[in-house]
């Protein structure tokens, strides 16, 4: 199903029946796809629902660049049209920026969490990072110059998307020049100081070889959310969730079946 949700066309499914409702929160270049074995576990005897954000699977586009705020009401513009309010969620990755902003500031969304691989925790630069930041820097810097000289007609924009190939991360590379802008929108909001106003009881769930977003952060979360507890899933990586999926949803059916 599609509905129009703060300005983009947003695709959803509702499987499922029973008292428990669920919305699922997919990563950052992914789906609702990816959830679907957890989707089809939780459906057997509560009500899910999936979507796909604005710029991924079979969504449209945002609007306008976004961050996490407008993925946020977008969220929730659905859930509330949906009349699924409040509701259980559960988030990896990208989709876990967006379920602590929506928790931490409204507390009558969701009565349980789990956030799985969540992002949201800014991570501190490293010393490699630093110079490929610095050299993307002075290589622009020469091809601005290039450009104000409007004697080397597209070779400037060429070079300039090479740079961008050469020292951007794999994601950022992946997307086109409007999602790029949402991409750095989406990373720059630290969601650090917001954990603390999560009130609703929260299941963190972490591989211990993550390296998108590391076991620490999970631990972090651990700290500062007041109701949380950590499982970690030993080898398992930033998709955990799926890799031993038969674990994590028989650990989410049980914490989300309780009263």
């Amino acid at each position: 199903m599609m509905a129009g949700c703060h300005g983009a066309d947003v695709y959803y499914e509702r499987t499922g029946s029973g008292k428990k409702r669920v919305v699922l929160l997919h990563g950052w270049g992914c789906s609702s796809e990816l959830m679907r074995p957890v989707e089809q576990k939780l459906n057997q005897d509560m009500e899910v629902l999936s979507i796909d954000f604005p710029g991924f699977g079979k969504s449209g586009r945002p609007p306008e660049p976004w961050g996490v705020p407008e993925y946020a009401e977008c969220v929730r513009e659905l859930l509330e049209k949906e009349d699924y309010l409040p509701c259980s969620v559960i988030a990896h990755s990208f989709g876990g920026r967006v379920a602590v902003f929506l928790a931490s500031r409204d507390h009558s969304l969701f009565d349980r969490i789990i956030l799985t691989g969540a992002a949201g925790i800014r991570k501190p630069q490293t010393e490699e990072q630093r110079r490929r930041q610095e050299a993307f820097k002075r290589e622009k810097a020469w091809i601005q110059r290039m450009r104000q000289m409007k004697v080397f007609g597209s070779l400037p924009d060429r070079l300039e998307q090479q740079a961008r190939e050469k020292y951007g991360s794999k994601d950022y590379n992946a997307l086109d020049e409007e999602m790029r802008k949402t991409f750095v929108k989406v990373i720059s909001l630290d969601l650090t100081d917001a954990l603390s106003d999560v009130s609703a009881p929260t299941l963190l769930i972490w591989g211990d070889q993550d390296t998108e977003t590391p076991l620490w952060m999970g631990r972090k979360m651990e700290q500062l959310i007041p109701d949380a507890g950590l499982v970690v899933f030993e080898g398992g990586t930033h998709f955990a969730y799926l890799e031993q999926s038969a674990r994590f949803n028989t650990i989410a059916h049980h914490f989300l079946a309780e009263e």
